[in-house]
C-alpha cells in the first residue's frame, strides 16, 4: 500500500509514513507521538490525503480523542468510506452509539455507501440503542448496495432485529441466511421462547436436525431461560423433558433456569427428581442452584424441604439467604423469616436491597404491617437504598393500616429518587392512597403518570370501588376502553363490586354479560361472588341462589359467604342455613360462619338456635375473632380491641363516650339494639355497643388530635349499623371528617352524612 500512496504524496517525509504504518491502530505509540505526526503532516501539506488522514483518525480514536479525530475527518475535502469507518468503529467500541450514528449520517450525506465492514458496526449500534427504525433504513441501504447477502452483514442484521424484539423481521433474515450456525439458531430459539412460542421452538429444533446443526447446552439453556423469564412455565417444563429425552445432561445453569418454572407449576415430584439429580452431579455447592431449589420448594408449599435444604447448605450466602426468607414468608412463616433475618444481621451476612425487600414484602403480605414499616426505616439507616421493587412491596403495609404519614413520606422518597413515574410504584401509590381514604390523591397520582399500564387503571378503578363511587368506576372503565389497553378479569371485578356497593343490578348484569360476550373473559369465582352480593343486597336473594346453582363450577367459600351475608341483611333464615351448611363443609374451622349465622338467629330472637351454635363453636374449640380497629395519631398506629378495659386512656375514652351519648339522646338519637346480639338487659346491650372497637378508636382520635383534624380508622370486621349512626353523629357534633374502612368498603363521614348513603 505504501508504494501506491507515496507517489501521490512525495512531500511527506518517509518517517511519517513509517510511523503511521508501523501499526494499523498504533496502540504501541503514545498520544504525543500522534500529535507530533499530525503536526508534521500539516507542515508537509499532506493532510488532504485520504489514506494518511484515515490513519490519523484511527490513531486519535484509539486514545479516545474523538473531537480531534472528527476535526481531522472534517478537514478532508473528499473523505472516503474508510475515513468514516475508522471513526464509526472507534465510537462504537467506546459505546458512544448515538455519536456513531451521527457520523454515519454525515457519511451518507456525502453520497458514500457503507461497505461490508461498516454495516455490522452500524447494526450493532442500532441493537444497543434499540433503534429499530434506523436499523430498518440501514437494512434498506444494504439491500440497495447488494450487501444484504453477505454472511457478516446478515449475522449482525439478524441480531439487531432480535435485540429490538422484531421476531418477524429476524426470522425473515434467518430464512435467507446461507450460513446458519448454532449461535444464530440458539438466539432465534431463545427469542421464540421469550414469546412463549412452543411450536415454533420445536419446529426450529427439527430444522436444525435436518440441517445437521446440533443444539448445544447453551441452546437448551436459552430456551428454558426464555420460557421461564416470560412466565411460560408449562412450556419450560416440557422443553426440559425434551432436552432430557434428547440425551443432554443438564448443568447448573439448566437446573437454575427450569426450577422456578417447576415451582410455579407446583410440580413437586419433578422438583424432587431434579433435587436428586443435583445431589448425584455434585451441584449442591452451587449457590444459584441452591437458591433455585429453595424457590421451587417455597412455591410448591413444601416447608420441610425449604428448611432442610437450607440447613444442609454450609455457607451463609446472600442469594441463598434471600431465597430462604422469601420461601418462609410465602408459606406464612413470617415470624421464622424475621427471626432468620435478625440472625443474618448478627452473623454479618452482606444483606442487599433484595434481602431487605424480601423481608419487607413478607411482612406486608402476612399482616405484619407495622414491622414492615419499621424494617423500611431500618433499611435506610443501614445505608441500603430502596429501589423500584422495594417501594411497591412496602406501600401495601401503609395502606393496610392506613398509615398515611408513612405513605406520604414514601411518596416523597420516590419523587426524590426519580421513581415516581415507574408504573409499579405508581400503581402501589394509587392503591395506598385509596386505602387511606384519599381517593383524590389516587386520582392525582394517576393523572401525573407519564405511562399507564392496565395495572394502573385497575388500581384506580378498585380504589373508587372501595369508596362506593360506582359512577366514577364506570366512567374510568369507559376511558380505559378508549385506550389501546383491553380490560381483564380484574377490571370487571372492580366494576361488579362497585355496582354491588350501590345496588345497580341492571348495570351489574350488563357488565357480567359483557366480559364474556365482548372480551371472551370467562367469569371466575370472584365475579360470581360479586353478582351474588349485588343481587342479595338488592333483596333478590332467590335470584342470587339460582345463579349459584347455575354456576359452571363448584362455588367456593366466597360465593356462599356472599349469600350468607346477604341473608343477614335481609333476615332470611332459610337461605342462611343452606349457605352456612355449605360453608361448614368448606371451612369447618372458620369461626366467622358460626358467628354470622348466630347473629342472624339473634336478630330474629331465636335464642335457642343461638345457644346451639355457640355450644358447637365451643365443642370445636373455635373462638370469635375479636373486633379490632387501628388509628394513626402523630405517625404512630394504635390498636384498639372491642371491649378492651385495659387501655391506658380508657377512663378518658369512657368519659368522652358518656358525653357523646348524652348529646345524642338530647338530639333524639337512640342506640340501635338490633346490633347488640346478646340476650341481656337493655342497659347492658347499650354498654356492649359502646365497646365496639371502631367507636373506641374514633373517640381515642378525638382525645389525641387537634380540633378539626380528620380521623382515619380501619376495622377488621364490617362496621355495624349502630356504630355507623354514632360516627355520623360524631362527625357533625365534633366537626370532624372521619374515614372508616371496614372489610367491605370505605365510609367517609362528614357533617353527619356518610358517603355510602346508608347503603352498605
Amino acid at each position: 500500500m505504501t508504494k501506491q500512496v507515496l507517489p501521490l504524496i512525495v512531500q511527506i517525509p518517509q518517517s511519517i509514513v513509517g510511523f503511521l504504518e508501523s501499526s494499523s491502530s498504533i496502540w504501541s505509540s503514545s498520544l504525543s507521538k500522534t500529535t507530533q505526526a499530525h503536526a508534521r503532516i500539516l507542515k508537509s501539506g499532506a493532510q488532504n490525503d485520504g489514506y494518511i488522514s484515515a490513519k490519523l483518525i484511527a490513531s486519535y480514536s484509539n486514545y479516545s480523542c474523538f473531537d480531534d479525530a472528527d476535526l481531522v475527518l472534517q478537514s478532508i475535502p473528499d473523505p472516503t468510506v474508510y475515513s468514516f469507518s475508522s471513526l464509526i468503529y472507534a465510537l462504537t467500541k467506546a459505546k458512544l452509539f448515538s455519536q456513531s450514528i451521527g457520523v454515519f449520517s454525515r457519511m451518507f450525506s456525502h453520497g458514500l455507501i457503507p461497505d461490508s465492514h461498516v454495516l455490522p458496526n452500524l447494526f450493532k449500534v442500532c441493537a444497543e440503542l434499540s433503534a429499530f427504525k434506523v436499523g430498518k433504513q440501514i437494512h434498506c441501504v444494504s439491500c440497495v448496495s447488494g450487501l444484504d447477502m453477505d454472511a457478516f452483514v446478515q449475522g449482525s442484521l439478524f441480531h439487531m432485529y432480535m435485540r429490538c424484539g422484531r421476531m418477524g423481521d429476524a426470522r425473515k433474515v434467518f430464512d435467507r441466511m446461507f450460513e446458519k450456525d448454532v449461535v444464530t439458531c440458539s438466539a432465534l430459539l431463545c427469542g421464540y421462547a421469550r414469546k412463549g412460542c412452543l411450536e415454533e421452538v420445536v419446529r426450529i429444533l427439527s430444522g436444525m436436525e435436518n440441517s445437521g446443526i446440533e443444539p448445544n447446552i447453551v441452546s437448551w439453556n436459552g430456551i428454558l431461560s426464555g420460557f421461564n423469564r416470560s412466565g411460560y412455565h408449562r412450556e419450560a417444563v416440557i422443553m426440559f423433558q425434551k432436552m432430557h429425552l434428547c440425551g443432554f445432561s443438564p448443568d447448573q445453569v439448566t437446573v437454575s433456569s427450569v426450577l422456578p418454572s417447576v415451582g410455579d407449576s407446583e410440580m413437586l415430584n419433578m422438583g424432587r427428581q431434579i433435587h436428586g439429580y443435583v445431589i448425584k452431579q455434585g451441584l449442591l455447592k452451587d449457590k444459584c442452584v441452591i437458591s433455585a431449589m429453595l424457590d421451587m420448594y417455597g412455591k410448591s408449599g413444601h416447608v420441610y424441604g425449604i428448611i432442610k435444604l437450607f440447613d444442609e447448605f454450609e455457607m451463609m450466602e446472600t442469594g441463598v439467604c434471600n431465597a430462604y426468607i422469601t420461601g418462609l414468608s410465602r408459606n406464612g412463616l413470617v415470624d421464622k423469616a424475621l427471626e432468620m433475618f435478625e440472625l443474618f444481621k448478627e452473623q454479618k451476612v452482606e444483606l442487599n436491597v433484595v434481602s431487605w425487600t424480601s423481608i419487607i414484602a413478607g411482612c406486608a403480605q402476612n399482616g405484619k404491617d407495622i414491622e414492615a414499616l419499621e424494617l423500611f426505616r431500618e433499611m435506610q439507616v443501614a445505608g441500603v437504598k430502596p429501589n423500584r421493587v422495594t417501594i411497591p412491596s412496602m406501600l401495601p403495609a401503609c395502606g393496610n393500616i392506613a398509615a398515611l404519614g408513612h405513605g406520604r413520606s414514601t411518596h416523597g422518597f420516590a419523587v426524590r429518587v426519580h421513581l415516581w413515574d415507574d408504573v409499579h410504584v405508581g400503581s402501589a401509590l394509587i392503591d395506598m392512597y385509596a386505602k387511606c381514604g384519599r381517593i383524590n390523591m389516587s386520582q392525582f397520582v394517576f393523572n401525573m403518570m407519564p405511562t399507564k399500564n392496565l395495572v394502573c387503571w385497575n388500581s384506580l378503578m378498585n380504589g373508587y370501588s372501595m369508596h362506593g363511587k360506582a359512577k366514577e368506576v364506570m366512567s374510568i372503565f369507559e376511558s380505559l376502553l378508549r385506550t389501546r389497553l383491553k380490560p381483564d378479569f380484574i377490571s370487571f371485578t372492580s366494576l361488579l363490586a362497585s355496582c354491588g356497593q350501590v345496588g345497580l343490578t341492571d348495570e351489574g348484569w350488563k357488565y357480567f354479560s359483557m366480559m364474556s360476550e365482548e372480551y371472551g373473559i370467562k367469569p371466575r369465582l370472584e365475579h360470581y361472588s360479586c353478582m351474588v352480593n349485588l343481587l342479595g343486597r338488592a333483596g333478590k336473594l332467590q335470584e342470587a341462589y339460582e345463579l349459584i346453582k347455575e354456576m359452571p363450577f363448584e362455588p367456593d367459600s366466597c360465593v356462599w359467604g356472599a349469600l350468607l351475608n346477604s341473608c343477614r341483611l335481609q333476615s332470611n333464615v332459610d337461605l342462611a342455613e343452606i349457605a352456612a351448611d355449605k360453608l361448614f363443609d368448606l371451612e369447618p374451622e372458620n369461626p366467622g360462619t358460626y358467628v354470622l349465622l348466630s347473629n342472624i338467629y339473634a336478630a330474629k330472637g331465636m335464642w335457642t338456635e343461638v345457644d346451639s351454635i355457640r355450644n358447637k363453636m365451643e365443642s370445636l374449640g373455635l373462638k370469635k375473632n375479636p373486633g379490632c380497629s387501628w388509628i394513626q395519631v402523630k405517625n404512630r398506629v394504635y390498636t384498639l380491641l372491642a371491649g378492651d378495659k385495659s387501655h391506658p386512656q380508657i377512663d378518658q375514652i369512657t368519659e368522652k363516650m358518656d358525653e357523646i351519648s348524652e348529646e345524642m339522646r338530647k338530639s333524639g338519637h337512640r342506640p340501635n339494639l338490633d346490633f347488640a346480639l346478646q340476650d341481656v338487659e337493655e342497659q347492658e346491650q347499650e354498654q356492649m355497643l359502646w365497646g365496639h372497637s371502631e367507636k373506641l378508636a374514633v373517640v381515642f382520635g378525638l382525645l389525641n388530635t387537634p380540633d378539626g383534624t380528620p380521623l382515619q380508622v380501619i376495622k377488621n370486621l364490617r362496621i355495624c349499623g349502630d356504630c355507623h349512626s354514632v360516627i355520623k353523629f360524631i362527625s357533625s357534633y365534633a366537626g370532624r371528617e372521619i374515614f372508616v374502612r371496614d372489610t367491605n368498603r370505605f365510609h367517609h363521614f362528614k357533617d353527619g352524612i356518610c358517603s355510602c348513603g346508608d347503603f352498605w
